[in-house]
């Protein structure tokens, strides 16, 4: 069966953000020959109360056809931002609609927040003693009225097992491709990516705010590098090179990088690369040895202890883990 994702809906939701765990879990697909593979994933959206209409923030409300006894039968459960959140937002204290709704949820389901929906998930004691984000307009309020929470207010999103948080609107689109490539590897993921016209992967650990995000007309941008770095992974790239691509000095470069990417250089190079490897090591009978050549690592040493900060386990467990995935009927 397809893993059933549960989106909860609450009064004065933004209509974007409902929209994200639609468009990257339902159209994730198992790789097969001319996209036709199963859904992974079942979405279904549901309300604290039964099925009817559901205010938003904008001047239309949605129908949700589900009550809250959806939530029962939920692996993942997503909790989007509200404008409307009440003593959740004021007080950090969960409405009685709400609380008998969440009670419904199994132990062990994975639950998600996007944006100001961490709050629900606080009120809730989800995140008692754990990391987690929210907007970064919100953080300052977020941790004084949740002291019991470790507070990033800088990350776009953290991943903290079963229970996952995002920054806002945008972050939460890299929450959930993280969560499809955690689940079905990085060729599923970029490929829903790739659909959706989206970067496939932003690092959770990338600062959400970026100064200036879009440059101004007259500011060159890092653009051509970026691409003339990504076709020469397999070789050694140094900061100067991708700086005289731009006709920059490294200085001007590196600032003008952060200020596009929201990371440096150098940490852009190996995010790039990591998701070369993994690539590589779900689609090719490549030795370890060969993909850490061909992902710009040189040594299958490098390449473990990369992989080993970024995923938390050493190529060949990688490896095994989604080749048993996909051999699974």
């Amino acid at each position: 069966m397809p893993h059933r994702v549960a989106v909860l809906a609450l009064d004065g939701l933004l209509p974007f953000e409902l929209g994200i765990p639609h468009r990257i879990f339902g159209r994730s697909l198992e790789p097969a020959p001319g996209n036709k593979g199963a859904k992974l994933y079942e979405v279904v959206t549901c309300s604290v109360r039964p099925p009817g209409p559901v205010r938003t923030d904008s001047d239309y409300a949605i129908l949700v056809e589900h009550g809250p006894e959806a939530l029962a039968t939920a692996d993942t459960v997503v909790i989007p931002a509200s404008y409307e959140l009440g003593p959740v937002f004021e007080e950090g204290r969960l409405t009685d609609e709400l609380a008998a709704a969440l009670a419904l949820i199994r132990p062990g389901t994975r639950m998600v927040s996007i944006c100001t929906g961490s709050y629900v998930l606080a009120a809730a004691g989800y995140l008692d003693g754990r990391p987690a984000t929210t907007h970064w307009s919100s953080a300052d309020h977020f941790q004084q009225l949740f002291p019991q929470v470790r507070v990033d207010p800088d990350v776009l999103f953290i991943d903290d097992g079963d229970v996952l948080t995002s920054a806002g609107v945008a972050a939460g689109i890299d929450l959930c491709l993280h969560l499809v490539r955690r689940d079905h590897g990085a060729a599923v993921a970029n490929e829903i990516a790739r659909r959706t016209v989206v970067p496939p992967h932003r690092d959770g650990g990338q600062a959400q705010y970026i100064h200036r995000p879009v440059p101004e007309p007259q500011f060159a941008t890092t653009t051509a590098a970026r691409a003339w770095a990504l076709g020469r992974l397999d070789r050694p790239i140094q900061l100067r090179d991708m700086a005289r691509q731009e006709s920059m000095s490294v200085r001007t470069f590196t600032r003008r990088f952060r200020e596009e990417v929201g990371a440096s250089p150098g940490q852009w190079l190996t995010q790039q690369r990591v998701e070369r490897a993994r690539h590589l090591l779900e689609t090719s009978d490549l030795s370890i040895d060969q993909v850490a050549r061909d992902a710009g690592f040189g040594t299958a040493t490098s390449l473990r202890q990369h992989l080993q900060a970024a995923l938390g386990v050493p190529p060949t467990v990688y490896r095994r883990t989604f080749r048993a995935s996909a051999d699974t009927p």
